[in-house]
């Protein structure tokens, strides 16, 4: 009875915010559905006895308060900012997240008010100025609202509500910025973005481009500065994921790490576990705690937890409250965060898929855990794949091979990373014996990218990919992993 009652919270929030996400719901409507469901409640608890009743007003209360709680945080834009959309404008204000290095230019996220009323505003401005987390500047531009696009797939990016979710109404491009001071932000923000930024530099006086690139992204998800062409060879070869900071990724190095540790002897199994919690914790830092690293180390804990300790059951409870911790926090990121649903997705696949498919691999050796991480791979690939056709209608078929001569090699690539820039701290010459290895391991990794990219057949679009199909392949995937849990929800004598 308490697993149907926690499914039942859980779920039913989980639907509520979903229904928010695409409808507006009328706010006194949802009370009276709360109120409806406390009626409920209360008659199957006193009078009728009926336990699935119970059950049922939870799922409904829960799912009210999930339309409840997305209201509340679905905050319209300020009015006094709206009426100067269009028009070139000057603001003073604060940049509050560490600044976005792109291709052609930089992104500031800036905090401004005027008239009591705050909003932020992404502005796009060149290379000149070394600007940093926590200036207070003075900017003047044209004031836009965000628009969607299509992208190269064809797809239309919600742009607009991808801003939104960080609580981004509008944007300015080509700046004019004036900065009058300085370290305004969070003390240990600025100084975890400070460590990040000397890390990266004496990791990149080591090793040289594009290799230090894709250093950046597997490290610290750093891929802003990417070439367009770099970017269409991972897009195109299905490896984009091993430069995002993301659950899956983080999950192949730390169990990685704590298997190392394992084989040491008179190191017990806890302190391997722990070494691998420790390398989550050390990506989250080295990135300067942002929210998506926060969520990816979270699924990561959760998925190494599980594959160290086969608790399985345990852990799914955990992981889906995880998950609803987040969209308690941030609502938006069930329907409009592309990177936490891919996480959380990926993370259901490490767990429960790569144990199960790993007995078809039996002829891949197991030395350096080898079978494990290509299990992996397909499981997260497999599991992903609809969602992708689905949100960026990319198909690449040359994923699963392109991973799997690439993946085995990445934990030993970021631990030489994380050496090369570590002792670089210390003295540069340190980092040069590493600097290099990583660099021959780097340059192997782009090697077969670029050779898979340009295969003729490599991946196509296919703009379209319906809804319901999605929908349809995950409803036959859950099914086949959780089947015989769901009859025994529902089936099970009390």
């Amino acid at each position: 009875m308490k697993d149907r009652i926690f499914y039942a919270m859980c779920f039913g929030f989980i639907f509520g915010v979903l229904l928010r996400s695409f409808l507006f719901v009328n706010l006194y409507f949802t009370v009276l559905i709360s109120i409806l469901a406390l009626v409920v409640i209360l008659f199957f608890t006193l009078v009728s006895k009926n336990k699935w009743g119970i059950v049922a007003g939870i799922f409904i209360l829960t799912f009210s308060f999930g339309i409840f709680r997305f209201h509340k945080a679905d905050i319209p834009a300020p009015n006094i900012f709206e009426s100067q959309v269009g028009q070139k404008v000057s603001f003073s204000g604060e940049i509050i997240d560490e600044p976005d290095q792109r291709e052609s230019n930089q992104k500031l996220t800036i905090e401004t008010k005027i008239g009591g009323k705050e909003t932020k505003i992404l502005a796009g401005v060149d290379f000149g100025e070394n600007f940093k987390y926590g200036d207070a500047i003075k900017f003047s531009g044209k004031l836009l609202k965000p628009e969607n696009f299509v992208t190269d797939q064809g797809k239309e990016f919600d742009y607009i509500n991808y801003l939104r979710k960080d609580g981004i109404y509008y944007v300015m491009n080509y700046v004019t910025v004036e900065i009058f001071s300085r370290d305004n932000g969070n003390f240990i923000k600025s100084a975890l973005f400070s460590i990040k930024e000397k890390f990266l530099g004496k990791m990149n006086l080591v090793v040289r481009n594009p290799e230090s690139l894709l250093m950046g992204g597997l490290i610290l998800g750093e891929k802003a500065s990417f070439s367009q062409e770099l970017r269409e060879k991972f897009i195109d070869t299905g490896t984009i994921h091993i430069v995002a900071l993301s659950g899956y990724n983080i999950t192949i190095v730390a169990e990685w790490i704590m298997k190392l540790f394992t084989q040491v002897p008179f190191v017990s199994k806890n302190i391997g576990i722990s070494m691998g919690i420790f390398t989550i914790l050390l990506f989250v830092l080295m990135t300067g705690g942002s929210s998506t690293a926060i969520r990816a180390g979270i699924m990561a804990t959760l998925a190494l937890v599980a594959r160290a300790t086969g608790r399985n059951y345990d852990v799914a409870r955990a992981l889906i409250l995880a998950g609803v911790f987040m969209i308690l926090l941030n609502p938006f990121i069930l329907v409009y965060d592309v990177s936490f649903q891919l996480s959380f997705i990926a993370t259901v696949a490490v767990i429960f898929l790569a144990p199960r498919i790993e007995k078809y691999f039996m002829w891949v050796t197991d030395k350096f855990k080898l079978r494990d991480i290509i299990s992996v791979t397909c499981a997260a690939y497999i599991f992903v794949l609809p969602f992708i056709l689905y949100k960026m209608g990319n198909l690449s078929l040359v994923a699963l091979p392109a991973n799997i001569l690439v993946l085995p090699f990445i934990p030993f690539t970021m631990m030489l990373g994380f050496l090369t820039g570590f002792v670089g701290l210390i003295w540069y010459g340190f980092g040069v014996p590493f600097g290099f290895i990583s660099y021959l391991f780097l340059h192997y990794e782009l090697s077969v990218i670029s050779f898979f990219s340009h295969l003729p057949f490599a991946s196509f679009s296919i703009p379209n990919f319906p809804l319901w199909i999605t929908i349809l392949i995950y409803v036959y995937f859950l099914y086949k992993l959780f089947g015989r849990d769901i009859k025994s929800f529902f089936i099970e004598s009390e």
